[in-house]
């Protein structure tokens, strides 16, 4: 039976022990410390207790709780006469002065996420330092100069910086987001939904005033001027990262998601799967590609595509919607133009002279791709409000009351401006409408089923800005190509550890570290001992931990 021992030394302190009684003898097991005052005594017991506790002890083998017993002090180590001197440690005879703080850290956030991390399947990348750089940017995300002193207030003992920079290296040249990936699939195959994959683009900046052959000027949301990267990003329906590329920074966005695409199946042998993308994604070219890989896609669609997809509706029943109105026809796979004899250019099969909407088939209608098309209430005066900013911004620059590029709804004839009646009437008979436009019939998905697919779209932006403002991707200030790449396998990792917290909780990533970074441990040092003590853990803050550690979702609220 092992047992704490108090023992008084020849220069006044007491010695904690950890010592246990074997063949009628005591042995001490372990030497926790001298303590000089209360204070350090009480901080050596607990320690001690601790050690006692420790379930690799073999006392604890027949699964018995130990009872703490406590020896009477004596008088000094002379007086240890019945005690094995040969495995004792020394007691030690002057003092260090009072015990202090070491050091603090959130070990305990570290821990947990360290945990989401292996059970993710990442620990297959056996780096430590990569490890340590992902869960660092979900804490506090920094630069790589910067990312040693978020790592030490987790706890950790960083690496140099010149051994962050070669783990950057590794990275690049040993797959490590290949690795990733593979995880990452693995994950989602078991606990996600791999039948739909959505997909989104987004840039990410450069502080550099220099293009080069990866960092270019392109089309920017924010209209910023700084060298850029395109980011394309495949999740599933549940927001999990799958997939992320990396190109070029004038690159279109329509042409990033064919290789994306491409690359993800190559990688997992995969099939069968719908993609969602977004209208910025709707090109004649994106459609064939994805449609000749036997793939199922589902992809925005814009209003102005409208006219030529509905004119049989307006023909027969005008501009009139229902709330919650839905019409399932067809859209032409090239570019629309009206024709003559009642059916519309550019590859339509819709006639118009027919009064039911054709129930679309690629047999039937080898030049077309079904479309739907969606009417709502909410929708319509949303885009009612947008039309009139739009049609009073237009009046303001054709009165030249304000100087501006030359706005929607305002067109310029022989150098003349005036306001764009016929469009601006059209705008407004295709208010409340949104369309779609998919290979998948009917028979296999209803209306109602691709308009909900679509709308999950929502969890790839989310996504985005996750990887944006908690993981804060940009701006980057890497230069070589070898490096941006790892910095986004870095995100990548990132944002898989992180919506995988947050799906564990079910708390933001950003609420998890407010809640979890406080509680620190403390590392004390007395007598030439140190010793390390965990923080005292609140309920709630316990709970978020025990889902941490958890394989279910949102088991907070279970």
């Amino acid at each position: 039976m092992a047992f704490i021992r108090r023992v008084r030394t020849a220069s006044g302190a007491t010695a904690v022990q950890v010592a246990e009684y074997s063949g009628g003898r005591q042995r001490i097991v372990a030497h926790v410390g001298s303590a000089h005052t209360d204070a350090e005594l009480g901080v050596l017991m607990e320690r001690a207790r601790e050690l006692l506790a420790d379930p690799a002890q073999e006392m604890l083998d027949l699964g018995v709780e130990p009872i703490p017993q406590v020896v009477p002090l004596v008088g000094a180590p002379s007086r240890q006469g019945a005690l094995d001197l040969a495995t004792a440690a020394p007691v030690k005879t002057g003092r260090d002065g009072a015990g202090r703080v070491v050091s603090t850290g959130s070990r305990l956030l570290y821990d947990a996420l360290a945990s989401v991390f292996t059970a993710l399947g990442f620990a297959e990348v056996t780096d430590e330092v990569f490890a340590d750089l992902v869960l660092a940017r979900i804490v506090e995300p920094a630069s790589l100069a910067d990312a040693g002193r978020v790592l030490r207030d987790l706890g950790r003992t960083p690496a140099s910086y010149a051994t962050m920079n070669r783990a950057l290296r590794r990275a690049r040249k040993d797959g490590y987001r290949d690795r990733i990936a593979a995880a990452c699939f693995t994950h989602a195959a078991v606990s996600g939904d791999l039948s739909l994959c959505l997909y989104d683009v987004t840039t990410l900046y450069f502080e550099a005033e220099k293009e080069d052959d990866l960092r270019k000027v392109g089309y920017s949301k924010e209209r910023r001027v700084d060298p850029q990267v395109v980011v394309g990003l495949l999740v599933d329906r549940n927001g999990f990262p799958l997939e992320i590329g990396c190109f070029e920074g004038n690159k279109a966005e329509t042409a990033t998601l064919v290789p994306i695409i491409e690359q993800f199946q190559q990688r997992h042998s995969l099939a069968d799967m719908v993609v969602v993308a977004d209208a910025g994604m709707l090109s004649a070219a994106n459609l064939r590609a994805l449609d000749d890989a036997q793939l199922r896609f589902i992809v925005g669609s814009r209003a102005t595509k409208a006219p030529v997809d509905l004119e049989s509706h307006f023909h027969w029943h005008g501009d009139a919607f229902a709330d919650g109105q839905v019409i399932d026809t067809i859209t032409p796979m090239t570019n629309r133009g009206k024709g003559s004899g009642g059916k519309s250019g550019g590859g339509s099969e819709n006639d118009i002279s027919r009064r039911a909407e054709p129930v679309w088939d690629p047999a039937a209608h080898p030049r077309s791709w079904r479309a739907v098309w969606a009417y709502s209430a909410k929708r319509a005066a949303r885009d009612r409000k947008t039309l009139a900013l739009q049609e009073t911004r237009a009046r303001e620059v054709v009165a030249g009351e304000r100087a501006a590029r030359t706005p929607r709804f305002v067109k310029t004839t022989n150098g003349s401006r005036s306001l764009d009646e016929g469009s601006l009437a059209r705008a407004r008979a295709l208010v409340g409408l949104k369309g779609y436009v998919t290979n998948i019939p009917a028979t296999i998905m209803p209306a109602g089923e691709v308009i909900a697919s679509y709308h999950d779209l929502w969890r790839v932006e989310q996504s985005f800005r996750m990887s944006k403002t908690d993981l804060r991707a940009r701006p980057m200030f890497h230069h070589t190509r070898d490096a941006i790449e790892a910095h986004l396998t870095i995100v990548f990792a990132a944002l898989a550890v992180a919506r995988e917290a947050q799906n564990r909780t079910g708390l933001a990533i950003g609420n998890l570290i407010r809640q979890l970074r406080p509680l620190r441990s403390a590392t004390i040092a007395i007598n030439g001992t140190t010793q390390t003590f965990a923080p005292a853990i609140p309920a709630p803050q316990q709970a978020i931990l025990d889902a941490l550690r958890s394989s279910g979702r949102h088991a907070l609220s279970k």
